[in-house]
């Protein structure tokens, strides 16, 4: 896949782990659409839940998202109810690409994807996923030769008078002393609400997490609107940037009609 394809779709009805739970009113803005940060959380969750569902918590307990694409289709809104479906899209030893579909009741619709790494527990640096891992990952895929290419490549540009410091908080550490990645999403909801009309259609956000940020660092984002780039859509870059060095991007722009 590349920034601009279509995310993969669901190889057979019924197939994957799925979950189901109300939108509540913490998850949404004034305007009671899905906040990007309660949908990284809802992937989070069903990610928990399956890995404590199945006998991923015995054989490959910790992962880690390096990348996550998220498509608004159908804006879902409050209050309602989602369903949630999630299945392997593609996979290798080490990583694998977890879809996951978000429905609601009254018709939202929410794609997803992210790259997950299967870490060891000892040294945290990636590991090969069990065989039992790996039978339970493939039922859902063919695709075993999955590498890792980043989408977001733009260097930060300089520093500006627009770049907003986001203060990292106590509750923003998760339990391997980083920021948690759903954390990096309300940043993004601070931007937006400058650029309503990126999210008033069909939409995707793409983030990709260069390198952790660790409690008490200072994070720094900068961030770019442009009217229309190249394919002349409109476009949201923000960098996260600590001590000079990103550490996370994003892009936010229409989905391709």
């Amino acid at each position: 896949m590349s920034l601009d394809q279509p995310l993969a779709p669901l190889p057979q009805e019924g197939m994957g782990f799925a979950a189901a739970w109300p939108v509540r009113a913490g998850d949404v803005d004034p305007y009671q659409r899905l906040r990007f940060d309660a949908v990284a959380r809802y992937l989070q969750d069903i990610s928990w839940d399956e890995l404590h569902q199945t006998q991923l918590h015995r054989t490959d307990p910790t992962w880690i998202v390096r990348r996550t694409v998220i498509d608004v289709i159908r804006p879902i809104t409050w209050p309602d109810q989602v369903q949630l479906r999630r299945w392997c899209a593609s996979m290798s030893t080490r990583w694998t690409n977890m879809r996951t579909r978000i429905t609601s009741d009254d018709g939202g619709l929410i794609e997803t994807e992210g790259f997950w790494i299967n870490l060891s527990e000892s040294s945290n640096l990636p590991a090969r996923i069990s065989d039992d891992g790996l039978a339970y990952l493939a039922r859902s895929t063919d695709e075993h030769r999955l590498r890792w290419r980043p989408y977001l490549t733009d260097p930060a540009p300089r520093e500006s008078d627009t770049d907003l410091p986001f203060p990292v908080r106590a509750t923003d550490i998760d339990q391997f002393n980083h920021v948690n990645h759903t954390c990096y999403w309300q940043a993004v909801e601070q931007f937006l609400v400058d650029y309503p009309k990126l999210v008033a259609g069909p939409h995707r956000a793409v983030i990709e997490y260069v390198a952790p940020v660790l409690a008490r660092e200072h994070i720094t984002v900068r961030a770019r609107y442009e009217p229309g780039d190249p394919t002349g859509r409109p476009v949201l870059r923000l960098w996260f940037v600590v001590g000079g060095i990103t550490t996370t991007v994003v892009r936010i722009m229409p989905l391709p009609e």
